[in-house]
């Protein structure tokens, strides 16, 4: 492989050698679709994709090459285009993972701008995300696969006057599709059938990409309101997956695992995009992912099976990968990838001792395609999610609260990070006009810098450390939750007066979401915890407790104040752990906020305490200080 397009990257010592060189000079695709035809001429015959059909046949999977998936991608790009899908128009995504789904999601952008959406989103959230996208064209998991999404996507069809609805089925089916049910004015059928009836050797009428094209909308979690529809051009995409792809731990044939779903960033741009520049071959779980319970218990035959070398999970995934006993020879598995929440360094401590491997911090958002900061396995530096990625720059700033004006923080100083370079998104999807997509920046734009809403420090060799969030939203799992959405669903009972949802450490999830109320007479809390798990629009954002008080805190200029509630919630976790462990608790200030990070501060008997303290906290992602406490000596 040209050392132009993929130089050595394997320690922090070579980023300031990789940017001697422009990107523009890489060489890199134009385009995704550019990406997977080059693919298809480079590596024809070599394996692609192998998708399992569920976890209970893991070592079942489907396999296509990357020969055939460049036909599958021109065909489905096709197919849309005869539909009436033009550059400009959206595709909505509603599926779970299968075979089709990655060919359905290429080939969207191929001949137009893709939107993947969260099937588990409640019905009026799905259809109001693909309204605002102005979907022409819905592809769903048809009635094989998922028979409640399928009804669904029925519905939205309708409502939404699509000119087709194109059903995705099961990977490995058994025996011929089942007819369906046709829709007045709407194309529908099985898009395996339909799309068998073009070409898939060139593209017919439709012009190919290019780099400041539109590619796809992904809703991401926001603070206020319905999530937020983040745009990306192919060039962001084709960025950032280069970025990931030019670690140079794996070989050119090393199997990379994915068992995100494919509405997530992580699995376009670290387990599809990445691995295809290099003609990786990806092992797809099947639609339940990581949440299936079959592939977790044969989780490392899987590994042995396929011989992965790479993976991709949130701290919860690994939290419980690392209570499943090894049964197979996972010496194939070499990087294991972590992010979208807090790293607890318990989560970290028994990954390793299960499975003598490091896990290998990164950090990321939508707003700046996927992924920014890598760690290096060799070169470890703890505390730090990583060093900045090739051709993004971050720094940390103070941000004034009375004008915005941005002033730069020197190296190592905590403030708001902000991130400029090829992956900063164009803007959020806000309209239309005419038939062209109107972008805003909605406040998180500044002269091509991305405000992340993080709060943080860079080193002068460009490793982040994270100190918390500037911005409300909830962590679960690597899921974002809006906590508006749980203030809102709170607020429709009819003895609440005011709302206010945080996020609770977890020692499994990171956070979870909690909520603090007042109330206008007397109800049981738990018909409040009922009443927001039937209101909130999925059920990740369902509250795990609700807190009745007789008024929620505020800062000096009377605005919401949610930092006491974040300590307050940090401290109904830990404090029955604590004292179980004969802590005497002073008082509320031993769990505060500094920095923008939980931060626990405790004088404790002896040193045999303080062991198991710091063993309980070292299973949630906060900060400690933890002294021993010493008698006075008489002179």
């Amino acid at each position: 492989m040209s050392t132009t397009l993929w130089p050595t990257y394997a320690s922090p010592h070579d980023l300031q050698a990789i940017e001697a060189v422009p990107l523009a000079q890489r060489g890199l695709p134009t385009s995704t679709y550019d990406a997977v035809q080059r693919a298809a001429r480079l590596w024809p015959s070599r394996r692609a994709l192998s998708v399992m059909p569920d976890g209970d046949r893991w070592d079942q999977a489907m396999d296509i090459t990357y020969r055939e998936l460049g036909a599958q991608v021109t065909r489905v790009a096709n197919l849309l285009r005869s539909v009436g899908v033009r550059r400009g128009d959206t595709v909505g995504l509603l599926s779970t993972n299968t075979a089709e789904l990655v060919a359905a999601l290429l080939g969207a952008q191929a001949a137009g701008v893709v939107a993947p959406v969260n099937p588990s989103l409640r019905p009026a959230e799905v259809e109001e995300l693909l309204r605002r996208a102005r979907a022409r064209v819905i592809v769903a998991a048809g009635p094989e696969l998922h028979p409640q999404v399928w009804q669904l996507a029925r519905q939205v069809a309708a409502d939404l006057g699509v000119t087709a609805l194109l059903a995705l089925r099961p990977t490995s089916p058994d025996g011929p599709p089942p007819d369906l049910e046709p829709l007045p004015g709407v194309v529908v059928g099985h898009l395996s059938d339909l799309a068998g009836h073009v070409p898939d050797d060139r593209l017919v009428d439709i012009t190919p990409p290019e780099g400041d094209d539109l590619a796809a909308f992904f809703h991401t979690g926001g603070t206020t309101g319905l999530p937020k529809l983040a745009a990306h051009t192919h060039a962001n995409e084709i960025a950032d997956a280069w970025a990931v792809a030019a670690m140079s731990e794996l070989d050119e044939d090393a199997p990379v695992l994915a068992a995100l779903p494919l509405f997530h960033v992580n699995a376009l741009v670290v387990t599809l995009l990445g691995p295809l520049l290099r003609g990786r071959p990806v092992v797809w779980a099947g639609p339940l992912g990581y949440r299936d319970a079959q592939l977790i218990r044969a989780f490392w035959r899987v590994v042995e099976h396929y011989a992965v070398a790479a993976m991709s999970g949130v701290p919860s995934v690994y939290a419980t990968l690392a209570g499943v006993p090894v049964d197979a020879d996972i010496s194939s598995l070499r990087l294991c990838i972590v992010g979208a929440a807090p790293l607890p360094k318990a989560v970290a401590d028994a990954w390793h001792a299960h499975t003598g491997r490091d896990l290998v911090p990164g950090y990321g958002l939508t707003e700046a395609t996927c992924a920014s900061t890598r760690s290096f396995p060799d070169h470890p530096v703890p505390r730090t999610v990583g060093q900045r990625l090739p051709y993004q720059t971050i720094k940390a700033v103070d941000i004034d609260p009375a004008t915005g004006a941005w002033r730069d923080l020197p190296d190592g100083a905590t403030g708001t990070l902000v991130i400029a370079g090829p992956t900063v998104f164009p803007g959020y999807l806000v309209g239309f006009d005419a038939d062209r997509p109107i972008l805003d920046g909605l406040g998180k734009l500044n002269g091509g810098w991305l405000d992340t809403g993080d709060l943080g420090s860079v080193a002068a060799d460009g490793f982040v450390t994270l100190a918390g969030r500037a911005k409300d939203v909830i962590i679960r799992g690597g899921h974002n939750i809006d906590p508006h959405a749980i203030e809102a669903a709170l607020l429709s009972h009819p003895l609440v007066r005011d709302a206010s949802a945080v996020g609770r450490i977890d020692q499994y999830a990171g956070e979870v979401p909690v909520a603090y109320v007042t109330v206008t007479a007397d109800v049981d809390p738990a018909e409040l915890i009922a009443w927001a798990a039937q209101h909130v629009p999925e059920a990740a954002a369902a509250p795990k407790d609700v807190t009745i008080l007789p008024a929620l805190p505020v800062t000096a200029v009377g605005k919401p104040h949610k930092v006491p509630l974040q300590c307050d919630a940090a401290r109904r976790e830990l404090g029955p752990q604590l004292r179980a462990l004969g802590v005497d608790l002073p008082d509320d200030d031993w769990c505060t906020q500094v920095e923008g990070r939980l931060t626990v501060t405790l004088t404790l008997p002896d040193s045999a305490v303080r062991d198991d303290v710091s063993a309980l906290l070292d299973r949630y992602a906060l900060d400690r200080r933890l002294d021993v406490w010493q008698p006075a000596t008489t002179p």
